[in-house]
């Protein structure tokens, strides 16, 4: 694990609120006032029972939910976009370039095989008439990451041949296609066995250490926090001391 915190963030968090409404004109606050930093090259493992705001948290940081106040800012190459103030399709080529996300339940299509599944985010991402150049590039990338998570010669297979196990590392190698500067791992090993969760946390921190991309996971796992370089402890929407003693 890292020995000093990186000093370069590529995400921050300020006062970040979400409330949700409900009947009768009351509300849920769901998460409160909430800062946050991500820096480059580092991982932090968001942890806590069921409810107190962690998914929220991780749907707001990658833009597919909106905050009901505070500021998101993401930082690139010396470029920073904060939001609010993107507008929808600023929000979306973020979304797609800047952040990989990798959830709980794989989120693959059936009717692609392994291989176009990898592939999907560069496609969606490049304008249709740059595709035909860019086509043996992208899946020069999407076969070395299925390499890389251990499924070469598996791509042209459908996900539903695929273990629980195979299918998230077909997820996490979609999430790296487009070498996105932050991951964000919801419960990424929360509907495997032990064992194959075992081989998830080493490919992510393996994938981590090689690629040197930042990444947040919400888990209730805690071997998989325990690899982490930061461990953040939630509490009924807010950070309370981090589990290690390391936060600030």
């Amino acid at each position: 694990m890292n020995d000093l915190q990186p000093s370069h963030p590529v995400l921050s968090a300020r006062g970040l609120c979400r409330e949700f409404s409900l009947t009768e004109g009351r509300s849920l606050e769901v998460l409160r006032h909430l800062d946050l930093d991500i820096h480059e090259a580092e991982m932090v493992a968001i942890v806590g029972l069921s409810g107190v705001g962690k998914s929220t948290l991780l749907h707001c940081i990658g833009l597919l939910d909106t905050p009901s106040s505070g500021q998101l800012i993401y930082h690139k190459d010396g470029q920073t976009w904060r939001s609010p103030g993107l507008d929808e399709a600023q929000r979306c080529a973020l979304r797609n370039q800047f952040i990989g996300f990798v959830f709980q339940f794989f989120h693959l299509l059936n009717d692609l095989d392994v291989l176009e599944n990898v592939m999907l985010p560069a496609i969606v991402g490049t304008p249709k008439a740059e595709w035909k150049q860019r086509k043996h590039e992208v899946e020069a990338r999407a076969r070395s990451l299925l390499d890389t998570v251990g499924l070469s010669g598996r791509e042209k297979q459908a996900p539903g041949t695929l273990s629980g196990g195979e299918r998230q590392r077909v997820a996490i190698a979609r999430a790296l296609i487009n070498n996105p500067r932050l991951l964000l791992c919801d419960e990424p090993t929360g509907n495997l066995d032990s064992n194959t969760s075992e081989k998830i946390h080493t490919l992510l921190r393996q994938l981590h250490e090689d690629f040197g991309t930042s990444i947040l996971v919400v888990t209730h796992d805690p071997d998989l926090a325990s690899r982490a370089d930061r461990r953040l402890a939630m509490i009924d929407g807010r950070f309370e001391s981090a589990a290690d003693g390391t936060d600030r």
